[in-house]
């Protein structure tokens, strides 16, 4: 009677970061168990892939763990209230910019391409991870406004929630610019000016920035 070979073993960390290339670079409903297999490679079976990781739902959240870990540190300002709320601002999407339009990694934001071909109803585990980051992110925002409208820096009629919105919309377009290849030193440069957005608000008995 022929004897099963044991299941090929395989790097997991590797696996996970290859994972969270391809998805970040087609989002999650565009990847399929074939093309993690392939990117994961040593030959790994239908029966290991799933030993080793459950479901694709169940890789994508830990390759999406996994980005967070590695990029989170890119909107930190934004819930730091020892830096000023403006710079927060310009700061998370400075990095956020910069990181996005590098290289050695697919371009562009992976919990925004993340969404691609989602259904916004979709109650499933990878999608409520991604609106709880998204909406982390957007809540940074609004705390940065509402910093700025305690300190008197912002005109106290400013809507926190209208221009903390307002700004997630530049910074969520960021991901678009980058895989477009928008070169960097544009959007760089358009981080400066969405500031305006901010700045508009300012109010007038604040001495203008140099």
């Amino acid at each position: 009677m022929a004897h099963r070979g044991r299941p090929r073993e395989f790097d997991r960390d590797a696996a996970v970061n290859a994972a969270m290339h391809l998805f970040w670079e087609q989002g999650y409903e565009l990847t399929s168990v074939s093309q993690l297999k392939a990117a994961i490679g040593d030959g790994i079976s239908a029966t290991s892939f799933y030993a080793a990781f459950e479901s694709k739902e169940a890789l994508y959240k830990e390759a999406l763990e996994r980005y967070m870990v590695i990029y989170s540190d890119l909107t930190r300002s934004l819930h730091d209230t020892a830096i000023p709320p403006r710079e927060a601002v310009f700061l998370a999407l400075q990095r956020s910019a910069k990181m996005q339009t590098g290289s050695g990694h697919p371009k562009g934001c992976m919990v925004v391409t993340g969404i691609v071909g989602a259904n916004a109803a979709d109650s499933g585990a990878a999608y409520q991870l991604l609106r709880a980051i998204r909406n982390r992110t957007r809540l940074g925002f609004r705390s940065c406004v509402e910093r700025g409208i305690k300190s008197g820096e912002l005109r106290e009629t400013t809507d926190p929630v209208a221009l903390s919105v307002a700004i997630d919309c530049f910074f969520q377009g960021l991901s678009g610019l980058a895989r477009d290849r928008v070169p960097a030193t544009v959007i760089e440069k358009a981080v400066s000016a969405a500031l305006g957005i901010w700045d508009s608000a300012v109010d007038p008995k604040i001495p203008e920035r140099q």
